[in-house]
């Protein structure tokens, strides 16, 4: 009996240490994202041509819809002079959980604009909060190694995610609205965890409530809008052609992104460690050829 006690104890010791802990719910809601997002990105093409019909130009809006929540993601600052962060970003999270749970009860064009539009919301209201967050909970000397974990986090939910999607469709047969809604259920409960869990966290920094732009970062927002339009012309369409010129199934494109993200685990230090050697230029060379090779090819 006072052996169970005393295991009682610790346990409620333990827990009670991880609640008073930032990084656990900065991991835990890190986790939280993959588990929807990853959901919806190895489902979205076979389900859009099966079920919606979709052809290159309805995908084409969708994914356009899905980039306007990213677009005005800005008017975060806006929403924090009403909110603080910390909870914002629990409440998009589990809008970004919700959009996908529902995903499978609306087989059509305007369904499926309306769920991807609810779930970019919450998924890019949440990745702008997440970043801030992050860096005012985490002492500076500690970023790094920090962030490294919360990656790590977010890279073996995603492995679970894809694992988890072919599993369902390979093995046991399960149904688009099924798999949607164990996605984005998952999402919604850690977001409900994070919530009732941890308590609200100092901010360490007061953050600024209105745009900045710099002229001296020029380059910097040029290769983001460039990035931007590479992720939507290669990773949307490439994906949305397999399916309908080649065929693959929804198991056969949950393996291909579930082996991609293992590589990314395994590829993704060995590129910190090359930013480290080479420096920041000379890496961002590197990768825009490649991409050039990859694009003629």
């Amino acid at each position: 009996m006072n052996t169970q006690m005393n295991l009682t104890h610790r346990v409620d010791r333990v827990l009670s240490t991880l609640r008073q802990n930032p990084e656990v719910l900065l991991m835990l809601m890190a986790a939280g994202v993959p588990m929807s997002f990853a959901t919806w990105m190895a489902l979205i093409d076979n389900f859009s041509i099966h079920q919606a019909a979709f052809s290159g130009r309805e995908i084409g809006i969708l994914q356009s819809l899905r980039e306007v929540p990213g677009f005005l993601a800005f008017a975060a600052v806006f929403l924090l002079l009403l909110v603080r962060e910390q909870p914002l970003a629990i409440v998009s999270l589990a809008i970004l959980g919700l959009g996908t749970a529902i995903t499978g009860w609306f087989p059509s064009v305007i369904g499926l604009y309306a769920t991807t539009v609810l779930m970019s919301i919450g998924f890019h209201y949440f990745e702008t909060l997440q970043g801030s967050l992050a860096l005012q909970w985490i002492d500076k000397k500690r970023a790094p190694e920090v962030l490294g974990r919360v990656i790590a986090a977010g890279s073996i939910a995603s492995v679970l995610a894809f694992a988890l999607v072919w599993i369902a469709f390979d093995q046991l047969g399960f149904s688009y609205i099924a798999v949607y809604m164990i996605g984005g259920g998952a999402t919604v409960v850690i977001a409900i965890l994070a919530w009732a869990l941890f308590r609200n966290f100092p901010q360490r920094v007061k953050q600024h409530k209105h745009l900045v732009l710099r002229k001296r970062y020029w380059l910097y927002y040029a290769l983001i809008f460039m990035s931007g339009a590479r992720r939507q012309i290669f990773i949307v369409f490439a994906g949305f052609l397999m399916v309908e010129k080649f065929g693959f199934s929804v198991s056969a494109m949950a393996l291909l992104f579930l082996v991609n993200a293992v590589i990314n685990i395994w590829l993704a230090p060995m590129a910190g460690r090359l930013i480290a050697r080479i420096g920041e230029r000379r890496a961002l060379i590197f990768e825009y050829i490649g991409l050039i090779g990859i694009f003629t090819a």
